[in-house]
């Protein structure tokens, strides 16, 4: 707090301490002050201790945070603030170029599910409205499904979560939900036999999540954004992608992967001060259908729980 009169009238000592998130963080907004006056007098007054330092004395601790950082991957916003002691900056660019890098993968594109493998779908539902955008002549969003195939080979003790293969992608411009039904339950039931579908059950998406709830049971988790959980899917999205967990497959000039990379590039991020991240395309310059359906299709990937073998080993 700013006015300390308790403190003033005999000019006490003040210690803050603590995490900052951004740098309108008023601990790190006193950090930069005190790092100031360093440099003028060369008292010192700044005291840092990251994990490393930690680390250098607490082996489990050490084992525990390279854990996290292995999750979430060194750049991601709350490993670089919690445990790094760095600031987010701002707005910009939701996904680096390294990032996008990351998620080219180098499987191919499938039209349909193979034996004896685990998939899950992200949905991502359009608006009713009819309007175009005026500027590309494009239609305003689209409903998107994306299709992802889990490889459990890769997890461990540590990382329990599987890699994420994007496998395949449907997309429809200016159907009204209720013509998708039918062909949506085709889909995601016989031609991907998924086992987790996470689907935008927000404002027009209700009936819609509801009605594939029916159709396809428990399989089936409803998501309504709200400021909270859009934040919520977006560090468990750059956590995949950080750690290698997420891959789009191969490029092979489609509309659809052509629009995938177009979101990527274009998605903000923006940090707020309450420590949630809002990402979007700006509309001026795009959709953001392909970017949202890939963010549930995470989620629906950190929801699946593999069915365990019941009894032991016989002799």
């Amino acid at each position: 707090k700013e006015f300390k009169p308790m403190g003033a009238t005999t000019n006490v000592t003040t210690v803050h301490y603590g995490t900052t998130w951004d740098e309108s963080t008023l601990l790190e907004e006193i950090k930069q002050t005190n790092l100031e006056l360093e440099r003028k007098d060369g008292v010192k007054r700044h005291f840092s201790y990251d994990w490393e330092e930690v680390a250098k004395y607490v082996p489990d601790y050490r084992e525990y945070v390279e854990g996290e950082r292995e999750r979430l991957g060194e750049s991601h916003p709350l490993f670089m603030t919690q445990y790094r002691l760095l600031p987010v900056r701002g707005g910009g660019g939701f996904l680096s170029v390294q990032q996008r890098e990351q998620l080219q993968g180098k499987h191919h594109r499938q039209r349909r599910a193979k034996s004896g493998k685990t998939y899950v779908a992200g949905i991502d539902l359009a608006g009713e409205a009819e309007d175009f955008v005026k500027t590309t002549g494009e239609r305003r969003d689209s409903t998107v499904v994306t299709i992802g195939e889990l490889d459990f080979t890769r997890a461990d003790i540590v990382n329990r979560e599987p890699l994420v293969k994007i496998v395949e992608h449907y997309r429809w411009a200016g159907r009204k939900h209720t013509e998708l039904y039918a062909q949506l339950v085709d889909i995601l039931k016989n031609v991907w036999r998924c086992r987790r579908i996470v689907v935008d059950a927000t404002g027009v998406g209700e009936p819609v999540a509801a009605f594939l709830k029916k159709a396809l049971g428990s399989r089936v988790t409803p998501f309504k954004f709200t400021q909270q959980s859009k934040s919520e899917l977006g560090f468990n999205l750059l956590a995949a992608v950080n750690a290698g967990r997420l891959k789009i497959y191969k490029g092979d000039g489609s509309e659809e992967y052509q629009q995938f990379m177009r979101e990527m590039e274009k998605a903000h991020g923006q940090y707020r001060p309450n420590q949630t991240i809002n990402f979007y395309v700006n509309p001026a310059q795009g959709h953001d259908d392909f970017l949202m359906s890939l963010a549930l299709t995470v989620e629906a990937a950190r929801l699946y729980e593999p069915k365990k073998a019941i009894g032991g080993e016989r002799g």
